[in-house]
């Protein structure tokens, strides 16, 4: 059976700090003090994972959140200045709309004006917007059997077939990879499942083992075909 995406997993220097943080920007609630559990059709949960290592790069993927109106926009842009995010300038142009944010530890995320029809009906996240080639498009298509809901100039997208937020990768230039991601994937197969099969699988896709010290662990880490990690755990309960 195919595995799921059950949470979107964040490396954190003050995991509890950038959990709240989240919690305020996008309503949701916690769980434990460091996991979001979302109060919409998003479909997955956001963990938050202490780490030593401090940001030194732009992150392979961030939040496009969504906006109904202007007034919205600027709400969510005051909202998350307030719970500690900033101002960031990533080249981008007054013209283009959105405003480029990042969260107290530098994460990177775009407040996106109202209007935009590539990500309507999307809810408020509305995308993990992605670093990646067509190829690894591709490869998470078939990995969580989610279809293309965008393939053009090697630009790629998938949405879950129950809704919720668009996964896209822009396409060349990919940025060269440096050091393991702060954002990785947390998959699993529903219950009854076999992890095992589930892994096999992947492999068969494009994917590969990989050892980044985990140590004994019961789930699997792995590098999809752009060498971006993620892990793939025992069936769900």
């Amino acid at each position: 059976m195919t595995a799921q995406l059950f949470a979107l997993s964040i490396d954190a220097n003050d995991p509890t700090r950038l959990a709240n943080f989240w919690a305020g920007v996008l309503g949701w609630e916690t769980a434990d003090g460091t996991t979001l559990v979302p109060n919409d059709d998003t479909g997955f949960r956001i963990r938050f994972l202490p780490t030593q290592e401090e940001k030194t790069v732009p992150n392979q993927m961030h939040f496009d959140l969504t906006s109904q109106s202007p007034e919205q926009q600027h709400e969510t842009v005051a909202r998350a200045l307030e719970l500690g995010g900033r101002h960031i300038d990533i080249g981008q142009t007054p013209e283009e709309g959105h405003f480029v944010l990042a969260d107290p530890e530098g994460n990177e995320f775009c407040v996106i004006p109202a209007g935009n029809n590539f990500l309507a009906d999307c809810g408020f996240v509305g995308a993990l917007a992605s670093d990646g080639s067509q190829a690894v498009g591709y490869f998470w298509s078939k990995a969580l059997n989610w279809p293309l809901v965008w393939d053009q100039d090697e630009e790629t997208a998938i949405r879950s077939p129950h809704g919720g937020p668009k996964i896209t990768w822009g396409g060349p230039p990919v940025q060269e990879k440096s050091g393991k991601n702060r954002q990785h994937f947390d998959l699993a197969p529903p219950a009854g499942g076999d992890q095992q099969a589930e892994v096999d699988r992947l492999v068969s896709l494009g994917a590969t083992r990989i050892d980044i010290g985990q140590g004994e662990v019961d789930w699997v880490v792995m590098a999809d075909p752009d060498g971006n990690e993620f892990c793939v755990f025992p069936p769900l309960t």
